[in-house]
């Protein structure tokens, strides 16, 4: 890229500083393997990465330390970032030399996008193709607030077709302390990971026959039936009817749809004789055919209808990310087919839903309104219309938002709900969309009061969005430590011996006939042991059972986080239980 298009948006001194970083980083490595082959090394949130083909070279964590030892090395030189522009032919023909070839590959689409000339950037001996900007020289890069942190395998130009390279990740801050503050909170997220709780806490596991699909334990289905329910009560209390729609389609509907042509790729789709089907990617189009069936009359509307969707995205491999980023995903479903006048009170009546939910888990939701994308559908007038309506129902709701520029679907107009979990990491997951486009290609109408046919608007709504990311949201958020009302263990009895185990019993099925979900050690290993297992599985309450609790009138009850027992009556214990476990139902 030439000098003079370098700056294609405004890039701030962190990003300058961790772009600086990425080549040194990559001066750093050719140093130590000469032969190794460089592709391309961004600046990103938080920090730095590069990709690097190795060769035949195993790199492992513990080469992090000495490639970051020769940063620094370079760094404390205090050498000058120097750039020139060379004539793209012969910065070609100079990394073919060189054996570059992810350097050349790049070189030659940028001349079939018209380039003449392109920079490179020297520090030291190492010079790479690059578009700049850097920091003056090497010591301006403080030692003490950048890290390599990790490895990882990533797909050149993110194509698996093409060959894994290693992808080598750093962080840089301002200051040592906000690089401390950074890696204590990585240090705690590797605690929350939901992948490994997942497993320990016998909630879910993945396996590579069925990639991105999670496998759900017993345990684990407590917790997605408690929210399936949930949300179920929560969509009945705003006049909701539930639907169910097929899994399989005939890939004509998608076309006629508009997603075939946004996103075809990301389809499950195959030939059945000579015809295409599609695995469902959304549901909107099946809710639409049900409309579809009869004559609709403006008394019947507003029609909302929600649905628990199973619906499968063809996501690339290198993208699959645990319970975040999954190949079959289960929604929330809503669809609301409505009169333009009911339009604004449908969406308020949404935003509370969303509120409500999200109060139960004692999370704030954050708001944002995203406008019309360049390849939007239809008329801007109906675009004009739907926009106006979701921030007059934002303001009516009196709820702060912010804005994501032309983030909109393609059909319309939308507001997305982001939660800030227990890290202060950010995550999208409800949306409410208004889309005039869908309704007039399906030529979808009803009889309004004067007997004329007009055209309805649909509502797309999700309130906790994929299933599956919220509970690894949630399993990170709680740490695997679930509110009393959805762990699948809330109470945990421990027989002390053998003699004690016909108290334990009767106890523990007395408590089950109270609705309270409870599990029975009567293991022969040591009581301490027992309880330290209980303590790992994140039982909220733990009840050992021996000689003392077996004459007393009153029950042992060891909570959650807490070394020392407390005494107390057991049917006020279960009183106290039950209401924790009915706090989760709406009235």
């Amino acid at each position: 890229m030439t000098k003079k298009n370098q700056l294609d948006l405004p890039i701030d001194k962190a990003e300058i500083k961790r772009h600086s970083l990425a080549h040194i980083m990559a001066a750093a490595v050719k140093t130590i393997w000469p032969k190794v082959k460089l592709a391309i090394g961004p600046a990103i949130d938080n920090g730095f990465y590069y990709d690097i083909d190795f060769g035949d070279k195993k790199v492992g964590e513990e080469d992090l330390k000495n490639i970051e030892k020769k940063m620094k090395h370079l760094i404390k030189q205090n050498l000058k970032f120097e750039s020139r522009e060379l004539e793209i032919d012969k910065a070609i023909d100079k990394e073919k030399k060189e054996g570059q070839i992810y350097k050349v590959e790049l070189l030659e689409d940028l001349k079939k996008e018209g380039e003449k000339k392109v920079s490179y950037y020297k520090v030291g001996e190492f010079e790479d193709l690059c578009r700049g900007p850097h920091v003056k020289s090497s010591g301006q890069l403080e030692n003490d607030t950048f890290k390599l942190i990790k490895l990882a395998g990533a797909y050149w130009r993110g194509d698996e077709k093409n060959k894994m390279l290693t992808r080598i990740y750093g962080v840089a801050f301002r200051s040592e302390i906000e690089l401390k503050n950074y890696l204590e909170m990585l240090a705690e997220a590797a605690k929350r990971d939901h992948k490994k709780l997942g497993r320990e806490l016998d909630l879910f596991t993945f396996h590579s026959e069925a990639p991105g699909s999670a496998f759900w334990h017993p345990k684990g289905m407590v917790i997605w039936n408690e929210l399936e329910h949930l949300g179920k009560k929560l969509r009945e209390k705003y006049g909701s009817v539930e639907i169910q729609t097929p899994i399989l389609a005939k890939g004509m509907l998608w076309k006629k749809s508009g997603h075939w042509e946004h996103y075809e790729d990301s389809m499950f789709h195959f030939m059945v004789n000579n015809e295409s089907y599609v695995i469902k990617p959304m549901d909107c189009p099946f809710n639409i055919l049900l409309y579809q069936e009869k004559q609709r009359s403006y008394k019947e509307l507003p029609i909302r209808y929600s649905e628990i969707g199973r619906v499968f995205r063809n996501e690339k491999s290198g993208e699959l990310n645990g319970l975040f980023r999954v190949q079959h995903v289960t929604q929330d479903d809503a669809h609301i087919f409505t009169r333009e006048d009911q339009v604004e009170d449908e969406i308020q009546a949404l935003l509370k839903m969303v509120k409500e939910y999200y109060a139960i888990f004692n999370i704030e939701p954050k708001f944002f309104f995203a406008n019309r994308p360049d390849d939007y559908l239809g008329k801007a007038s109906n675009w004009d219309k739907a926009e106006k309506a979701l921030q007059n129902a934002l303001r009516k709701e009196k709820i702060k938002y912010g804005l994501k520029e032309k983030d909109g679907a393609f059909y319309g107009p939308k507001i997305d709900i982001n939660i800030d979990d227990a890290l202060g990491r950010s995550w999208q997951l409800a949306t409410i969309q208004l889309d005039f486009q869908l309704p007039e290609r399906f030529c979808l109408e009803y009889i309004n009061r004067d007997g004329q046919k007009e055209i309805p608007v649909i509502i797309h709504a999700a309130i906790f969005g994929s299933l599956e990311r919220f509970i690894g949201i949630l399993t990170e958020h709680y740490a695997g430590a679930f509110p009393v009302w959805l762990s699948p263990v809330q109470v945990k009895f421990i027989s002390v011996g053998e003699k004690h185990i016909n108290c334990a019993q009767e106890l523990a099925q007395e408590f089950k006939k109270q609705g309270i979900r409870t599990e029975l050690d009567e293991s022969d290993e040591t009581v301490g042991n027992k309880i330290r297992k209980a303590v790992q599985e994140k039982v909220p309450y733990i009840l050992v059972i021996g000689d003392k609790e077996i004459k007393s009138a009153k029950l042992c009850v060891r909570d959650r986080g807490q070394q020392k027992t407390r005494e107390i009556k057991k049917d006020k214990f279960i009183k106290e239980v039950k209401e924790k476990i009915n706090k989760r139902f709406l009235e």
